[in-house]
């Protein structure tokens, strides 16, 4: 087995280089065997900074775009937190060695059930996997801290909106049609108070569901 680890190294040192500065989003992401996350014959390419097809049309984001969103939610140890979108597993992994607790949807089942044996198998105990509809968000273990949003939406479901605790914040991409994908950051101020930034222009494949 190739020892991976310069390539992991590289790569976290060109995304500190284009700004990310969290020192525990960078730590996590290079703890964690991106290449694993790959079929067998992709990982020599797991590590260059663009997002990777996983196949049933989905990607693995862009490791600098992961690493952007995760900063951008501001997680500490105790969070709980929600990722919509969870592909193959990759995003839930890093969060999950940020996080206390970490929580993803996956709307294909082939994929949903392949991230969470290889979650199992590398022994992150702490994430949990289920196939479903992402743009519901998941009631049972809400509220959450944070919420990271793996796909663009139309609109942002108002269910996942109130999965946030007060204070909790929600990192997604919206389609703004002619004007592209933004990634927004929403932070919830009280039962009905919402504040909403921009932080980036994006693209993503599309949230499928209620979004």
């Amino acid at each position: 087995m190739p020892d991976f680890r310069p390539a992991r190294d590289q790569m976290v040192d060109l995304i500190a280089s284009r700004g990310v500065g969290d020192d525990r989003t960078l730590a996590a992401m290079r703890a964690v065997p991106r290449e694993m996350f790959l079929p067998s014959h992709m990982q020599d390419v797991a590590h260059e900074d663009a997002p990777l097809s996983i196949g049933e049309g989905q990607t693995i984001s862009q490791p600098t775009i992961v690493a952007m969103m995760i900063e951008a939610a501001g997680i500490g140890p105790q969070a709980s937190v929600l990722e919509v979108g969870a592909g193959s597993g990759y995003a839930v992994a890093v969060l999950s060695r940020i996080a206390r607790k970490v929580y993803g949807i996956e709307r294909h089942r082939s994929l949903g059930e392949a991230a969470a044996e290889r979650l199992a198998r590398l022994g992150y105990t702490n994430a949990e996997i289920r196939v479903g509809d992402g743009s519901k968000g998941w009631p049972e273990a809400a509220p959450f801290d944070a919420i990271i949003v793996s796909a663009a939406a139309a609109k942002v479901p108002e269910g996942i909106r109130r999965q946030l605790i007060i204070g909790g914040r929600l990192i997604v991409p919206v389609d703004e049609s002619i004007a592209g994908q933004a990634l927004q950051r929403i932070t919830r101020r009280g039962d009905d108070d919402f504040d909403v930034e921009t932080l980036a222009k994006v693209q993503f494949v599309p949230l499928i569901g209620e979004g």
